[in-house]
């Protein structure tokens, strides 16, 4: 007898599961997918290409202290705080090539312009430097042994962070008028954003963590004040150059960087959470809404707007993001999905909170700065190689356009080998020959979205209507019947499957008994059928 987990029956791949009824309501629901929610960072043009997505982001923590001038960055804590040149010594070349790759694909490109005020500087010939030098500040737990072995990770072997450093050593203050140059170098290369150059322009990346991230030059949290005097500095210097450019931000890291400042979460770190410093000088107001509150007002007094795209990122809590695929992380990852939308679910983490992310997000937006967008511009739910990543991600994009989303790109790009690079290419290219998941979301209900969740959506190019049927159960065959409603269908459907076989598959055509069709859906599979509408 198979057990019974989470709502899931595991055992023996011959077992069945109960069988489903989705049903799909043509008229109700409607409203347009915008295809941006498919965005990737760091493709590859080809790869653009084949899975046919229309937003591409260069972001993450090295862009932060990115020198323009020099085509050179500091990497922070990801890698020794060392400041590193590209191969390429020209002038911007690197956020060049970005736009070019990008555009090649017929892909948005999104650009981050650094505004924590320091960029990388290099020593002679280009040559690397480091930000916490052994030589200067001592022996440290941790060093680049293999390449650059006088750059230490800025701990001191008794544990304690080095302090005090010199952050002249490897970077140079900089302020907006020097980034305001970038974006002079952006619009003369590309042209503005309204005559077809650079549409996007990111403030930053997770300015909340830059205690941690850059600690060697930003070392106290920043408080709500000084990343809204930043936003509004640096996005005024950006649309003085591009009036028709967008400004992306805050980019914050997650959970706790939505509801408090940089200020206040490195305050808590060290003394509790009882009090937030930061916070109860800004009457109690959380950091995000705040943010978006002050932003409004600004564009109220000027008449200027300055934020055009509300973002975020969010990665699950629980160890979703990684590799663990044992049978208990596949359930939490089918569960944790959840967080991105349903209003009744807890998330099982540290969180201990009813995230809603999606509906938090425009609900933020619809009451402290109407107008303004909303994108979720990193996230990634790990067991990329495998199909429960693969499942997880189909699930992640259907949600993205039920719920409206405006943006997302993924961190990073999957592999092109692996399943959860075919779950994107589901929704984007399922034949090869650019035929994507309808662009208007409708309304599709399934019993147990932990078990099998379906999103259906209506083509505006031919009139099909399209459903997403991901069946998440980790075993056994599970029987469905799918009713449609207010649409009047052809007399077959046709019928295209990811499974753990790894291989989009096109099935034979499923035929329709009056408003109904039936089909057996495979363990961990994603099944798109395409409905023709009957002429």
């Amino acid at each position: 007898m198979a057990s019974m987990t989470g709502g899931q029956q595991m055992g023996r791949g011959s077992m069945q599961n109960p069988s489903v009824t989705i049903s799909v309501n043509a008229n109700a629901g409607r409203h347009p997918i915008n295809p941006a929610v498919y965005g990737l960072a760091y493709a590859t043009t080809a790869t653009l290409a084949d899975l046919n997505v229309p937003l591409h982001r260069y972001g993450g923590n090295n862009t932060s202290r990115y020198n323009w001038q020099l085509n050179a960055d500091n990497r922070g804590a990801d890698w020794y705080f060392e400041s590193i040149g590209e191969a390429s010594s020209v002038a911007g070349e690197r956020g060049d090539t970005f736009i070019a790759n990008s555009q090649a694909a017929g892909a948005q490109a999104m650009i981050t312009i650094p505004t924590i005020g320091w960029v990388a500087r290099l020593g002679a010939n280009r040559s690397k430097l480091a930000s916490f030098s052994i030589a200067k500040y001592g022996a440290q737990s941790g060093n680049d042994w293999q390449w650059f072995p006088d750059a230490g990770n800025g701990v001191l072997t008794s544990g304690q962070n080095v302090t005090g450093n010199n952050p002249n050593d490897a970077n140079t203050l900089v302020d907006s008028t020097f980034q305001q140059g970038w974006a002079q170098h952006l619009v003369s290369q590309w042209g503005t954003a309204a005559g077809g150059g650079l549409r996007y322009y990111i403030l930053d990346n997770e300015p909340s963590i830059w205690f941690s991230t850059h600690r060697d030059v930003h070392p106290v949290g920043p408080t709500m004040d000084e990343i809204r005097d930043k936003m509004l500095d640096y996005g005024a210097k950006i649309k003085t150059v591009d009036p028709s450019a967008l400004i992306v931000g805050p980019e914050e890291w997650g959970w706790s960087g939505y509801t408090l400042s940089g200020y206040d979460q490195q305050y808590g770190g060290l003394h509790g959470w009882s009090f937030m410093p930061d916070r109860n000088n800004h009457g109690g107001w959380d950091y995000l809404p705040w943010l978006l509150d002050q932003l409004r007002q600004n564009n109220l007094s000027t008449g200027r707007r300055l934020l055009d795209v509300f973002s975020v990122h969010y990665y699950p809590q629980g160890g979703e993001f990684g590799n663990d695929t044992s049978s208990a992380m596949q359930l939490r990852r089918n569960r944790s999905t959840r967080s991105l939308w349903d209003p009744n679910y807890i998330d099982e983490t540290w969180i201990n909170d009813k995230v809603q992310l999606i509906p938090r997000l425009k609900n933020w937006v619809s009451t402290y700065y109407p107008g303004t967008l909303t994108a979720i511009t990193e996230y990634n739910w790990g067991a990329e190689s495998h199909i429960n990543g693969a499942t997880t991600q189909a699930d992640i994009l259907g949600i993205f356009g039920r719920e409206g989303l405006d943006m997302a790109a993924r961190w990073t790009t999957p592999d092109t080998a692996t399943p959860t690079y075919k779950a994107i290419k589901m929704y984007r290219n399922y034949d090869g020959n650019k035929s994507a998941f309808g662009d208007t979301s409708v309304t599709a209900t399934a019993p147990n979205p932990d078990n099998v969740s379906a999103f259906a959506a209506v083509r505006s190019s031919d009139g099909a209507l399209t459903v997403m049927v991901i069946n998440k159960y980790l075993s056994g065959n599970t029987p469905a019947t799918i009713n449609l409603s207010n649409f009047t269908a052809q007399a077959q459907a046709q019928v295209w499957q990811l499974t753990a076989a790894n291989t989009i598959n096109h099935l034979s055509n499923v035929s329709l008994s009056g408003s109904s069709l039936s089909l057996t859906l495979p363990a961990q599979s994603v099944t798109l059928l395409v409905i023709p509408a009957s002429t």
